[in-house]
């Protein structure tokens, strides 16, 4: 199998959802709401899509927003649970940085059941984090 990692800021909102529903993210994202996750896409200014080459079906994807200047937020890393442990999120997380440039950072927030993840893969963890949490 080989998969193909490429810039696409024009994603399609059922492939974003049918990652989301795959990698077991869409739990926290709000799949049932078509027009934010629509708006969550048109607002995003980086997104790396991970593609399987044979098939061309979307199984992983990175949404960002960034000034790939200073700062890179990595807002979702989703990657088809049936391509897991394959190296694709490291390498979603690598075009993303490389995309941002080496000036921006790259900060993301891990949900609880991922942090193994980022720190079998090394990720630098931050203790100087502060968020107001979303509302809704």
């Amino acid at each position: 199998m080989h998969i193909v990692y490429a810039r696409e800021n024009d994603l399609a909102c059922d492939d974003f959802v049918a990652v989301l529903d795959a990698s077991g993210l869409a739990g926290r994202r709000p799949v049932g709401d078509r027009d934010r996750i629509e708006r969550m896409l048109r607002g995003a200014n980086l997104i790396i899509v991970a593609r399987d080459a044979d098939s061309g079906a979307v199984v992983g994807v990175a949404r960002s927003l960034t000034d790939f200047s200073y700062c890179c937020y990595l807002s979702d890393l989703a990657v088809d649970r049936a391509y897991q442990g394959r190296g694709i999120g490291r390498q979603l997380i690598a075009e993303t940085r490389l995309a941002a440039g080496d000036e921006a950072m790259c900060l993301l927030l891990s949900a609880p059941a991922a942090i193994s993840f980022y720190r079998a893969i090394g990720m630098p963890h931050e203790d100087r984090a502060f968020m107001y949490p979303r509302e809704r």
